[in-house]
């Protein structure tokens, strides 16, 4: 069987990189886009390679990083071009494989094992890194490697504009020294729970005996022995719905949610991307599945009948809310958030019955928000899919723009 070859693309500070790419002026100087402390989001989102030199962080206060750099240049973020040079960037991708898993705003996975007619994997990722270059103006980092886990790690391993490959010849020198945090799905409290077992390196993770691992923290102990191995064998899975049974989508958290408010953020954003494919392809959902993965891996799945079926965004997040609240500890942290649609039927095909008990109120209001999301989907198929956006989505300290992009380096 022909070896995987998977890129993991990571565009370099991308807030900040998209910042210079469109006012040159922020070109070799100490800048950070940050959010409004008039707002009360006075934090740093995104620095770029002057300012790091500086010791500044991303999510540390303003006041903080002008004592570090009292000459820092602050942007404000314009999070709608951000969003436009990412979809940029895939086509960018796109033009070597229609293998392509977006990574949340500035990442993606490529798989590129039939696209040899373009070179090799390290030839594709240098194509790809001066053609990012050339015609957006920012960098990308780039891992080469035979699964995704360890070509994230390489996207990782040099920065900026820099091209990584970790081979099978190669992976136990360049990944086994490397922190057990740097392993995808490991945070900050699986970091520390394998540190009380004595595991700091991913070397030394790839050496600790399976059990152990599952002792400690089940399924999710196993998986991770084997990403340390090299031993990952998941896909890369484009997101395409066509013809599928389901529409779904999900979003790996670059920090934890914890609390009730900052999931509903969350599932809002993935049931309005969830309505709007729904009604383009005239389709609605009788059941509403949500998925929540938490900080070890551990998953819960559970679904809920929609009746009449919908394609209506709010109801979908609604849905899948109230799934949460009685299936989730509002004091357990969240990783990851999927949303799905099932028992997919045709719109026109759905007959609905007005509820005795809840009247013609409730029709009403379900058909005035049909009529409300139709008219944000036309105003987005006019002006574009990033000219009407959640306001919730966009708070710099949580929104899911900002989290996915402005803590990349």
């Amino acid at each position: 069987m022909k070896e995987r070859v998977i890129l993991h693309c990571d565009c370099n500070s991308f807030f900040a990189s998209v910042e210079t790419a469109l006012n040159p002026k922020y070109r070799g100087v100490p800048m950070a886009v940050c959010g409004s402390a008039e707002e009360r989001h006075g934090i740093v989102l995104a620095k770029n390679e002057e300012a790091k030199k500086y010791g500044i962080k991303t999510a540390e206060t303003v006041f903080s990083a002008k004592k570090k750099c009292p000459n820092l240049v602050i942007s404000s973020p314009h999070y709608e071009e951000y969003v436009k040079y990412s979809r940029k960037a895939n086509e960018i991708y796109s033009r070597y494989t229609d293998m392509i898993e977006p990574f949340g705003i500035d990442e993606s996975w490529l798989d590129v094992t039939v696209s040899s007619v373009f070179g090799t994997g390290m030839e594709i990722a240098e194509k790809i890194r001066r053609e990012i270059k050339d015609e957006l103006g920012i960098t990308v980092s780039i891992g080469v490697s035979f699964n995704k886990v360890f070509a994230k790690l390489g996207s990782d391993y040099k920065k900026p504009d820099a091209i990584t490959e970790i081979s099978r010849r190669n992976f136990e020198k360049i990944v086994y020294p490397l922190p057990v945090s740097d392993l995808l799905f490991v945070g900050n409290k699986t970091a520390e729970a394998l540190k009380a077992l004595g595991i700091k390196t991913i070397g030394e993770l790839a050496q600790t005996s399976p059990e152990l691992l599952s002792m400690k923290f089940g399924k999710a102990g196993i998986l991770l022995s084997k990403y340390s191995r090299g031993e990952d064998d998941s896909t890369v899975e484009p997101q395409n719905e066509r013809g599928s049974k389901s529409i779904g989508n999900g979003y790996t958290f670059r920090h934890d949610l914890v609390g009730r408010e900052e999931c509903r953020i969350g599932i809002n954003f993935l049931s309005e991307e969830i309505g709007a494919k729904l009604r383009a392809r005239g389709l609605k959902c009788a059941t509403v599945q949500l998925s929540i993965k938490d900080e070890f891996l551990r998953t819960i799945q559970r679904q809920k009948s929609q009746n009449p079926p919908t394609d209506i965004s709010t109801v979908i997040a609604d849905t899948a809310y109230e799934i949460l609240c009685s299936e989730w500890s509002s004091e357990r942290p969240v990783r990851m958030i999927t949303v799905t649609a099932m028992n997919l039927t045709s719109g026109d095909g759905v007959a609905e019955q007005i509820d005795m008990f809840s009247g013609e109120g409730a029709y009403e209001e379900r058909k005035r928000m049909e009529k409300r999301e139709n008219a944000i989907d036309e105003i987005r198929e006019k002006f574009g899919a990033d000219s009407i956006v959640r306001a919730s989505v966009m708070d710099p300290e949580l929104g899911l723009y900002k989290y996915k992009s402005g803590d990349s380096d």
